[in-house]
């Protein structure tokens, strides 16, 4: 091992070695030479020779030096950094939030570290893991958990670092990676190539007439070759690649086996994973011990690990800011609001804007709290954040892999809830309907275009027809089902709100005294009127719009 350490030092310094050998020999010559004269001669020698020398070396070695760089790519390698292998120390235990994936990370680990016994029942070693998923999921974490309890080095680059304007830059670039692995790997024994944002260079492939994508393809390419080349030769060197992108985005060339022989999805923790990346990151800071994380953790649904620290840290600023020795569980609950909901305005408001506001986000909360199957009301607020001039925050209890149509009509019932509640009480409506508009007819859209929720003769996805294709009574059908599913969604609401009057008015005169209401103030005022959402007892189940 000691002589693999010693060649990998001078593959990796030969040139330093070789030049500082160069020097120390050119002037040794001068200083024999001048052993054989007199001391006169030899002193006005040296002074002449050392000031010429001199300056003939510095202009000597800038030359060859820019000369080289320019060669080499010059200006666009500036703000590159260099491949170098990075020092990582993250064990199992720091993984959390992912037990599916690390599952399969751990063998991996097993399969690097047993490399004999694969070969022995004639196995092939796995070359290549993919790692997808959403962002701040944990996949670069994961990768240098790997690399730690493999015991191996560890080099990560960007999809983005090997994509140049200059044509055969990002193939250099991946040679150079490749290289260093290869010499990582027969001095330590294996080596982790992480590629983070892949589909960078791995999207597939478009061959253009004009040559636009001829740099990405050609690193792409280089990249494929560099993969097929590790089968080649006895060397334990892995490559991990990571993206936010959908696997058919890319190219499928890379996702054949013996390139990527693994794929990993590393998903959104669920409710007991999100409980233990409170407790984790809570224990890197001083807190109440009386917090209720469990009850954060409900509420932190589709948070990622990554949300979760930043909820951590933003919650110790605020206990910081407060004078606080610890966090506190209402700092936590601020953290959360501050990230998703945004900072608190102090704009005044008037007297006529407020009344707007306030009946607005009651429609919103009393259709969310009676009508909707999965969601929760946290909070009601008039005060502005952001451009929105209040909210009312709700989330789902749980995450569910699948939505049905009532859970569709649901939603789009609590999104046109603040124009119908605005309607009902003064009249008119204000222009703060637009954005649920927006989003309430995407939905409607949706369901009848791509889900085949409209009617029963209408099924299919017709968003993958081509628009030209598609006859003009087919387009006023599909039209004429979408808007039905909006005009019955806003005739449920508006028999509710009517019906519901005295909790309606209620809500909306808290909203104004108190401007913003909690999630136990929200159910201390229904369960004064003997209210309970549908989750507990299915009063008002939204009907589903036409031929349901």
């Amino acid at each position: 091992m000691f002589w693999r350490k010693l060649k990998l030092f001078w593959w990796n310094h030969w040139v330093k070695i070789v030049v500082v050998a160069w020097v120390v020999f050119i002037f040794w010559i001068p200083v024999a030479a001048l052993r054989s004269i007199d001391s006169y001669q030899r002193s006005y020698m040296v002074a002449w020779l050392s000031t010429m020398g001199l300056q003939a070396t510095i202009s000597a070695v800038i030359f060859v030096v820019l000369y080289a760089w320019v060669l080499q790519g010059g200006l666009q390698k500036l703000k590159k950094r260099q491949v170098k292998s990075e020092g990582v120390n993250i064990h199992w235990k720091d993984v959390i939030g992912m037990e599916a994936a690390k599952m399969e990370a751990r063998e991996l680990v097993e399969l690097i570290q047993d490399r004999a016994r694969i070969k022995k029942i004639g196995g092939n070693i796995i070359r290549g893991m993919l790692m997808m998923g959403p962002p701040g999921c944990g996949k670069t974490y994961l990768a240098k958990a790997v690399a730690t309890e493999a015991g191996i080095p560890f080099i990560s680059m960007s999809g983005s670092e090997f994509v140049e304007v200059f044509v055969g830059v990002g193939a250099s670039r991946v040679r150079q990676l490749f290289q260093k692995a290869r010499r990582l790997a027969y001095a330590e024994g294996g080596c982790i190539v992480f590629l983070d944002e892949i589909d960078a260079v791995g999207r597939k492939r478009v061959f253009s007439a004009f040559g636009g994508t001829e740099e990405t393809n050609s690193t792409q390419n280089q990249l494929l070759a560099e993969m097929d080349g590790l089968k080649e030769k006895d060397e334990n060197v892995i490559v991990i690649g990571a993206t936010n992108a959908a696997e058919d985005t890319l190219d499928e060339a890379l996702l054949r086996p013996g390139r990527f022989d693994r794929k990993i999805f590393v998903d959104r923790p669920d409710l007991e994973e999100r409980e233990a990346l409170f407790h984790y990151y809570l224990s890197k800071i001083k807190f109440d011990e009386s917090i209720d994380v469990a009850r954060f953790a409900r509420k932190a649904v589709r948070k990622s690990p990554a949300d979760i620290a930043n909820i951590t840290k933003e919650a110790a600023l605020i206990a910081t800011r407060s004078k606080q020795d610890k966090v506190l569980a209402q700092h936590l609950s601020e953290a959360m609001e501050r990230i998703d909901l945004g900072l608190k305005k102090n704009r005044k408001v008037s007297e006529k804007e407020m009344q707007i506001t306030a009946y607005h986000e009651t429609g919103h909360v009393i259709v969310t709290y009676l009508m909707h199957p999965t969601d929760d009301v946290f909070k009601a607020s008039i005060i502005p954040r952001g451009p929105a001039g209040g909210v009312t925050y709700s989330l789902p209890k749980e995450d569910e892999m699948f939505r049905n149509r009532d859970w569709f009509v649901a939603q789009i019932c609590v999104l046109i809830a603040g124009y119908v509640a605005e309607k009902v009480k003064f009249g008119v409506t204000s222009s703060g309907v637009s954005s649920d508009f927006q989003h309430a007819m995407r939905l409607a859209h949706y369901m009848v275009w791509s889900l085949g929720m409209g009617k029963t003769e209408s099924l299919g996805d017709y968003t993958s027809i081509p628009a030209d294709q598609l006859s003009g009574s087919v387009k006023d059908k599909l039209n004429a089902e979408t808007h039905e599913i909006i005009q019955s969604c806003m005739r449920q609401v508006e028999d509710l709100l009517k019906k519901e009057h005295v909790i309606f008015d209620r809500f909306a005169q808290e909203l104004i005294e108190k401007k913003e209401l909690d999630y136990d103030e929200i159910e201390a005022i229904f369960k004064e009127y003997g209210k309970s959402n549908p989750r507990v007892a299915s009063k008002y189940v939204p009907k589903g719009g036409p031929n349901k």
